[in-house]
């Protein structure tokens, strides 16, 4: 290890505890074997039956839309096509613009978005111009994900093809960086968009003080807005809704009312969505007659209650335990017209859970399915209040009752809902739900453990997020590399990269081979942590070994502002 710390330039001012596990990285780091295509390729032919065309022909792809719908069925159709697709373009072959298009929807809509910006490569390799829609959609989708590296990648490989971006492009990436929380990515890059020629709109400019707000404050915020007002942008009442948003959820609502009260000296009046904002932060602190003050001033088209003014009373009034005024307003929303939503719903269910009235939560949640409004992850959240009421049984009771309404197998419907609970950090009551499950037949898999893993590094439990892949071997459910980088992720995440470098060691020990996701998670962590010359280093070796791609090592640099690698 300590000759490896010796092979590459000193680093200045890393963090000791980091840089020596880093070291320790290195050396267990494997040479990549890469898989061949045409293994992969074989087996589609065996199962198609489609001729292979003339090179330079327009190629069909196997049809992977009809046939099981089961989602193990799909995904081997879907697959099938890609792996068809990228062997007939490495051939010479054109593929069919709107099948390719088609495919590239699909994979999106799987969260399969190396394939689907792979689709949009070869389309353009070929010759065969994607059209607008799709590329601005797959920049949006993989924004949304979280893959801004690979949206913003892609569109530097577009421009280079010469195809143009537009607003629309570059708002996406633009509000991707800015739900990573890097402002400072997303105001180079708004600079860079002024540049092209392309002008930034008011939703560009509703990101950007949503990301101020949140990072830095929201008079950090209104400091941005005067300055973009001071370089001639003209925000909309959208922006001075956003910060309406930032000073109420600081808790500074009598700043927040009088911010509201002087948007007509602004040149905007108040809409719906301003009221509700306001009246969500009185209704929450308990404010009523303030609330219904503001509820009578909504009398006009624009600023008339919404569902999610409804909304609002309902979950707010069943914060504060008022139940029965709360179904007074469902009621009242019904008889004019408004369908309440699951959203609607989950905040009673919550609280009657709390009170541990279960034959109650039993009758609205058959209203609920009777009203077409499905249950969801917070309806499974609200359940798992009767575990920290000290009902277990009741709650999986009522958890298999809805699991038994559902189209999906009981056994998908329990991995959702344990997946459902340690999203939110709610761990107790999935361990407690899940003893239960397995005891009538659940099984958990590798992605159930996952989910639990992630669930206790969100609340801290790094100790029992380790335990659990000790159980896993325990109980012959040997963890796979993706159960290591849920934990190495977990712990990253929590800004503990030194102990993911810990458990990187522990599962090379253990006969592991790390994946690009691995080195790349570790790669993401230093730089989250800031350890950015760190970062760099330890991706430039990762490089030279080549276990990690030239596209890895172009995202991660676009995104992480990681200069001074060669690629």
């Amino acid at each position: 290890m300590a000759a490896l710390l010796h092979s590459v330039s000193p680093i200045t001012n890393p963090s000791p505890e980091t840089s020596r596990k880093a070291c320790g990285f290195f050396s267990h780091i494997p040479n990549l074997h890469t898989v061949s295509l045409n293994k992969g390729f074989s087996s589609v032919l065996a199962s198609t039956q489609i001729t292979i065309s003339p090179k330079d022909s327009v190629i069909t792809l196997p049809n992977w839309r009809t046939g099981k719908s089961d989602p193990r069925s799909r995904d081997f159709r879907i697959n099938d096509a890609f792996v068809y697709l990228e062997y007939m373009v490495e051939k010479g072959h054109k593929p069919d613009k709107v099948q390719a298009t088609q495919l590239l929807y699909d994979l999106c809509k799987l969260n399969k978005f190396r394939k689907a910006v792979r689709v949009m490569e070869m389309m353009m390799g070929s010759g065969v111009n994607p059209d607008a829609n799709s590329y601005t959609f797959l920049v949006n989708h993989l924004c949304k994900r979280g893959n801004v590296g690979y949206a913003m990648q892609l569109v530097e490989k577009m421009e280079e093809y010469g195809y143009p971006t537009n607003s629309v492009t570059y708002n996406s990436l633009v509000k991707g960086l800015c739900m990573l929380g890097n402002l400072n990515k997303s105001l180079q890059l708004l600079n860079r968009l002024t540049k092209k020629g392309l002008e930034p709109n008011v939703f560009t400019y509703s990101f950007l003080l949503e990301a101020a707000y949140k990072e830095r404050g929201v008079d950090e915020a209104m400091k941005l807005l005067e300055g973009i007002i001071a370089k001639g942008g003209k925000p909309n009442l959208v922006s001075y809704n956003v910060l309406l948003t930032g000073l109420c959820k600081e808790g500074r609502t009598e700043e927040a009312i009088r911010f509201f009260r002087n948007l007509p000296l602004k040149g905007f009046e108040p809409n719906v969505v301003s009221y509700n904002i306001l009246l969500r932060s009185l209704c929450y602190d308990g404010r009523w007659k303030e609330a219904y003050d503001l509820l009578a001033e909504m009398d006009t088209e624009d600023r008339a209650p919404s569902i999610v003014t409804y909304n609002i009373l309902v979950s707010s009034l069943a914060l504060h335990g008022q139940v029965d005024h709360a179904l007074e307003v469902l009621d009242e929303m019904s008889r004019i017209g408004f369908k309440p939503t699951t959203t609607t719903y989950n905040p009673i269910i919550a609280h009657l859970c709390k009170a541990g009235k279960v034959d109650q939560v039993v009758k609205y949640l058959d209203i609920m399915i009777h009203q077409q409004c499905h249950p969801n992850e917070g309806t499974y959240n609200a359940i798992a209040v009767l575990c920290d009421e000290g009902k277990v049984q009741e709650a999986f009771s009522v958890m298999q009752s809805l699991g038994n309404k559902q189209s999906s197998s009981i056994h998908e419907f329990y991995k959702n809902v344990i997946t459902s609970l340690c999203r939110k950090g709610n761990t107790y009551p999935a361990f407690k739900l899940l003893n239960k499950m397995t005891k009538y037949g659940f099984t958990p898999n590798t992605y159930t453990y996952s989910s639990l893993i992630r669930g206790l590094c969100i609340e801290g439990m790094f100790g029992a997020a380790i335990e659990i892949l000790k159980i896993m071997d325990e109980n012959d459910c040997r963890p796979d590399i993706d159960n290591w980088n849920a934990l190495i992720l977990g712990l990253c995440k929590s800004r503990r990269t030194y102990l993911s470098l810990d458990i990187f060691e522990m599962m090379i020990e253990k006969g592991y081979k790390p994946s690009e996701t691995t080195y790349t998670i570790i790669v993401e962590g230093l730089a989250h942590e800031e350890e950015t010359e760190l970062a760099v280093k330890v991706l430039a070796e990762l490089y030279q070994r080549k276990v990690v791609s030239r596209n890895t090592v172009e995202r991660l640099v676009m995104q992480h502002d990681l200069e001074g690698i060669s690629v």
